[in-house]
């Protein structure tokens, strides 16, 4: 259509201008998603693998039983419990999102416990508290930052997919799952309509993997030794 980049919708909708506001929904959801997954994830990690036990049990039980959900079919039950809108998106992804943050950081945890800084701490009397943001944590973040940004690009296609079975975003909010569903009444009309929005979300979810790869293969030591 003249004067609009990529055409208009069914609507008279400027597609172009459609696409920028659905790329600030989806990394909205994706950035946020994984900050509050980290919050809650990352301690909860922490203190199973640094006291260990009964609470250690059931920590990982529950990540276990998180586990054995499909992750989409789980934030789609959400979602339906929590309602529609970009906030229970949000808080559902977190829901079904925080329990890798946990394995990573118990796992890691349980390593760097054990190294001689540490039990040193332990020994001058050195609290838990400081002993975790001060020995523990600087010692874990590496892993945790490249699984935040891998996880960046699957919260982003997994609120496009919640978007596009219509449990997301609500027209006239622009999201690009939501677009994508639109536009398939249009395909061989208006192929626009579907191909760019997926091309956007096909190429951002690309290029914050490919961010993830880079990150690993740079601050991972096992990798550059």
């Amino acid at each position: 259509t003249d004067g609009y980049i990529a055409g208009t919708d069914q609507l008279g909708r400027d597609v172009w201008g459609r696409m920028l506001l659905g790329a600030r929904i989806s990394l909205t959801v994706g950035f946020v998603t994984v900050i509050c997954a980290a919050l809650i994830g990352v301690p909860i990690g922490m203190l199973a693998g640094y006291f260990g036990g009964w609470l250690d049990v059931i920590l990982m039980r529950l990540v276990d039983v998180q586990l054995s959900f499909p992750f989409i079919l789980l934030a789609l039950t959400i979602n339906a419990i929590l309602g529609l809108g970009l906030r229970n998106i949000i808080i559902t992804l977190v829901i079904a999102g925080w329990i890798e943050y946990a394995r990573v950081a118990r796992g890691e945890t349980l390593v760097v416990r054990e190294k001689e800084f540490v039990q040193a701490a332990h020994l001058t009397g050195c609290g838990s508290p400081r002993i975790f943001v001060r020995h523990i944590l600087p010692n874990i973040i590496t892993p945790l930052i490249v699984i935040g940004t891998l996880q960046v690009a699957r919260f982003i296609i997994a609120e496009a997919s919640i978007s596009f079975l219509g449990f997301g975003v609500q027209p006239p909010t622009a999201a690009w799952g939501s677009m994508v569903s639109e536009g398939l009444d249009y395909i061989f009309s208006a192929w626009w309509l579907i191909t760019l929005p997926g091309l956007a979300l096909a190429f951002v979810a690309l290029a914050v993997n490919i961010t993830g790869d880079w990150l690993r293969d740079t601050l991972d030591p096992r990798i550059n030794a």
